[in-house]
């Protein structure tokens, strides 16, 4: 069913209207980065609640030093608020925090919640936080970073459902458009998140599956998700390469780094640089010529959707296996219209839990 992400926020903001009194969302900032809180999350007085009958939602992101995770925190949020359920929302300090992660996970498991949202850092750094939740049936929503399925399987952790970009086509779409604007020839340098990092590595290979055969593509460089060290990564691969025309990133942060040395080399515009996210510091780039496009996806939707997936489930309904989240090419030509829309898509999209 067709139903776009302007709508679904006019239809929470008519919903908190009928749900204010029984509804509260508040933000706690416990660390600059590393906790942040929605209520709800145990019963009174800490007794325990009745489980899957809690109208109560956790969430575990990754860390909210990066605007992507604090645009999906809103996503969640605001949804939460707009159904008139109370999220819990929980944040690494940062992506390498895989250990933090899971501690915040497993102290959440041990409260009343009737569904778990998780946005791992890594495919199994939560695995072991879920064993105690799907042992008591309560459901699963996983968002944006995949759950590893041979781990979950071994740990008898059941997802209900997957809620993502398709982030090899997000890698496509960045492929296609840099063959469009290289005219189909020159040299582009690649550069990854953490080595091994199963989002980085989807994106890159719909990159080089879209591009290989028109461009010489470089081998992949790693900058570990960082935006200091893709500007280093990047300045090494100009003094290299002068010839070189290009450069995917996959994320927009390192898009950013990598958008700083080639205007320290003096080549803003000449050397196209496509990155991932759609970050609202990107698409400002974007309008200014500093980067050639991002590949916009919607962490603010991928929120929404999962609580949406949880509300859901919690009624007993049945949910997809996996629900895709729309992404979308933003160059200088419609990056108004993307920045008007920011945080929802500019464009409609099918949502499976639309009316």
């Amino acid at each position: 069913m067709k139903r776009s992400v302007r709508s679904i926020q006019a239809a929470g903001t008519r919903r908190t209207a009928r749900t204010a009194a029984r509804t509260a969302v508040a933000v706690l900032a416990l660390s600059p980065l590393a906790l942040v809180q929605a209520c709800g999350g145990g019963g009174q007085d800490g007794d325990p609640g009745d489980g899957q009958g809690s109208d109560q939602v956790a969430a575990v992101i990754k860390g909210l030093d990066n605007p992507f995770f604090q645009t999906m925190r809103d996503g969640i949020q605001e949804q939460a608020e707009a159904d008139g359920l109370t999220a819990e929302i929980q944040a690494a300090q940062d992506i390498t925090d895989t250990t933090g992660q899971a501690e915040r996970l497993s102290a959440l498991s041990q409260q009343d919640f009737g569904c778990f949202i998780v946005n791992p850092i890594s495919g199994n750094n939560l695995v072991q936080g879920l064993a105690p939740v799907s042992a008591q049936d309560i459901p699963v929503v996983n968002i944006d970073q995949p759950v590893d399925a041979d781990a979950a399987a071994a740990a008898e952790v059941d997802i209900a459902t997957y809620v993502g970009t398709d982030n090899v086509d997000a890698g496509r779409l960045g492929g296609e458009h840099m063959v469009d604007v290289l005219d189909g020839e020159g040299t582009v340098a690649i550069i990854g998140g953490i080595a091994g990092d199963q989002t980085s590595n989807d994106r890159i290979a719909g990159f080089t599956e879209a591009a290989e055969g028109d461009l010489d593509l470089l081998p992949v460089v790693a900058a570990d998700w960082d935006r200091q060290e893709a500007l280093t990564r990047a300045t090494d691969l100009l003094n290299a390469n002068p010839d070189l025309a290009g450069f995917f990133a996959a994320n927009d942060d390192m898009g950013l780094g990598i958008a700083r040395a080639v205007a320290n080399a003096g080549k803003t515009g000449e050397v196209k640089v496509i990155s991932v996210d759609g970050n609202p510091e990107a698409l400002d780039a974007v309008e200014a010529g500093d980067l050639e496009a991002t590949v916009a996806q919607y962490p603010y939707t991928v929120g929404q959707l999962g609580v949406q997936a949880c509300e859901a489930l919690m009624n007993g309904e049945d949910v997809p296996e996996t629900v895709v989240s729309p992404v979308a090419v933003v160059s200088a030509d419609v990056a108004g219209e993307a920045k008007e829309a920011f945080p929802a898509p500019f464009e409609d999209f099918d949502n499976p839990f639309g009316s």
